[in-house]
Formats: structure tokens, C-alpha cells, sequence
């Protein structure tokens, strides 16, 4: 991975054009931890940051049981998946395919207030 490059320098830009992202993290990931990927979403420079920092917290329900967490402005989204580790669609699989069918839908917001 010496030759592997960060991402992270790009998205600010792909925000500002309204390219919308969404991203998910396991809150049992030892890998790439939630709270690290929560401190370096909310750290981006971007003009919806201030926004995106106060947005409410919505709970993302699947079968009546609240299985994560998200924020979103714009078109930043991130959701933490709760009892899920590196591989939330393995450890998750309704709430993974709920998430992913609903952020394809344009109503991930919407349907988990």
C-alpha cells in the first residue's frame, strides 16, 4: 500500500459540484473506526460543513428496529450502522441493502425519521 493515495483531498470538490455521496461505517469497525470517519466528515472543508455539522441525527429503521445512524446535508450522507463491523453488508444485510436500495431512491432521509 506505499503507492496507494488518499481520496479525501477530492471530495470537497465532488460535494461543491452536488455529486452526492454516501458514507457508511460499521460502529464496530477496528479497521476503519466511526468516530475517526465522523471527526474527518465533519473536519471537511466544504460549503455545507457548518450544516452539515448541526444536522439532526435520524435513525435509519429496519423491521421496526432502529439499525443506525445519520446525518446528512446536501449531498453529504453518513450513516453508522450499529452491530456491524469492516463488512456491514455481511454483518448487516437487510440494513445493508435497505440503505443502499433507499440512497439509490433519493429518500434515505425521508423514509428513516
Amino acid at each position: 500500500m506505499e503507492n496507494a493515495k488518499s481520496a479525501l483531498a477530492a471530495i470537497p470538490s465532488l460535494l461543491e459540484d452536488g455529486i452526492k455521496l454516501l458514507l457508511y461505517v460499521g460502529e464496530e469497525d477496528l479497521l476503519c473506526n466511526w468516530i475517526g470517519n465522523s471527526r474527518w466528515v465533519h473536519a471537511m472543508e466544504w460549503s455545507g460543513q457548518k450544516a452539515f455539522g448541526t444536522s439532526p441525527t435520524l435513525k435509519l429503521m429496519v423491521d421496526g428496529v432502529e439499525a443506525g445512524t445519520l446525518n446528512s446535508f446536501g449531498p453529504l450522507s453518513f450513516l453508522k450502522l450499529h452491530e456491524a463491523g469492516h463488512l456491514v453488508p455481511m454483518d448487516q444485510p437487510k440494513a445493508a441493502l435497505q440503505m443502499l436500495k433507499s440512497w439509490m431512491g433519493g429518500n434515505l432521509t425521508q423514509t428513516n425519521k
